[in-house]
């Protein structure tokens, strides 16, 4: 089923899928995903009008079903579908007969995973709104945030070459635009030194050359690639070139996050907290240490998050929230004392990022003076249906 933030249809230009994903790679870049993630479209003709969309934590054949169900022409999940490459899709199989069905009702797939989770309005930060936290940072930032600023010297009749090769190695992207540069005409002058081998002119003789100046931006998970294609593409032996680092706006982008509450509180008054906060589950919330202990600083990472555990330590956090806590890493972490743990199924500790992902679609549909038909499912896509309590020793 639905939650009710569906959206009636109004007059006004229908947006494409390629529009759609425009505004969720803006909001979620796939650059920032792990190098292990597969996001994007998984399924879908980008010219394809969008009018409806369900937003769910995974693609599985219920969610299918209900994507169907509702007419969407777009299904955005947080889980890929197909995290590991694929040699085939036939309907042989569950994820085979997903695809197929999402192509014969006319949906497409559309996956945004970890760069999701890492966004600055993403999955961890909407985790850390809904539990109340304040003063939120990035319990790991991400090393790619930001920027930079490549400045290099061509000559003339090669600044096209070497443009297009910063371009097809992700510079110069800003927004809807690419291959983004500015180029102002200047002459180089150098002198090479014995031993090297120089493109243009002799050793020992002073030369000048008619240069432009190129200067284009990119996002700093790019920089080794653009450096790459700067030496590829360039004539010269060794290419001068300047990288800036531009200030960062994106500081906020990360893994987890770590803030304080209003106010200290017990632990178990916490959880219960977070219990009352999150989706129920059949699992509910399970939690480990001393439940009358004050908590007030906390971390919180959605999905499987025990890999934090010694960084939520190293930066005090009082208790973590996260889920999918394995049997020996939490034994192990609580025999050391806090934070003490709070252990949510995966599903629910993702699924507050799906009402603000369906406002940052309606916010830019309405922009364009456009609507969308906008579901979030609540169906509980753990694979859990029932908790059994045994007899007590």
């Amino acid at each position: 089923m639905t939650d009710a933030l569906s959206t009636a249809r109004s007059a006004g230009p229908d947006l494409t899928l390629a529009d759609v994903m425009s505004v969720l790679e803006e909001h979620y870049p796939p650059g920032t995903a792990e190098d292990w993630d597969a996001v994007g479209l998984v399924a879908g003709d980008p010219g394809a009008p969008v009018r409806t969309v369900l937003l769910a934590v995974d693609p599985t054949p219920e969610v299918v079903a209900e994507a169907l169900d509702v007419g969407a022409d777009l299904l955005l999940t947080h889980h890929p579908l197909y995290l590991r490459g694929t040699s085939s899709v036939a309907a042989t199989t569950p994820k085979g007969r997903a695809v197929h069905s999402l192509i014969a009702g006319g949906c497409a797939l559309y996956t945004a995973h970890t760069n999701a989770d890492a966004a600055t309005e993403g999955v961890a930060q909407a985790l850390a709104d809904v539990l109340g936290l304040v003063d939120t940072r990035p319990i790991v930032p991400l090393a790619t945030d930001g920027l930079d600023t490549l400045v290099t010297f061509v000559p003339r009749e090669h600044t096209s070459a070497v443009v297009d090769a910063l371009a097809e190695a992700g510079a110069g992207r800003l927004g809807d635009y690419e291959r983004a540069a500015f180029v102002s005409a200047g002459t180089g002058t150098f002198r090479p030194l014995p031993g090297a081998r120089p493109a243009v002119g002799s050793v020992g003789a002073t030369e000048e050359v008619a240069e432009d100046r190129v200067e284009m931006v990119l996002h700093r998970s790019r920089r080794a690639a653009a450096l790459a294609a700067l030496r590829d593409a360039h004539p010269y032996e060794e290419p001068a070139y300047t990288l800036v680092a531009q200030a960062d706006p994106g500081a906020a982008t990360g893994t987890g996050r770590i803030g304080h509450l209003p106010l200290p509180t017990t632990l178990l008054t916490f959880a219960d907290l977070v219990a009352t906060a999150l989706p129920a589950t059949p699992q509910g919330i399970r939690v480990a240490g001393d439940l009358d202990a004050e908590v007030y600083t906390v971390a919180v990472c959605g999905g499987a998050g025990d890999s934090l555990l010694g960084h939520v330590r190293s930066v005090g956090a009082d208790v973590y929230v996260t889920a999918d806590l394995r049997h020996h890493p939490a034994s192990e972490h609580i025999a050391g004392g806090p934070p003490y743990l709070v252990d949510a199924t995966h599903w629910a500790s993702e699924w507050p990022w799906l009402p603000r992902a369906a406002a940052v679609l309606r916010s830019a549909a309405e922009a364009r003076g456009s609507t969308l038909d906008l579901h979030v499912s609540t169906l509980v896509t753990d694979p859990w249906d029932l908790v059994l309590e045994g007899a007590h020793l």
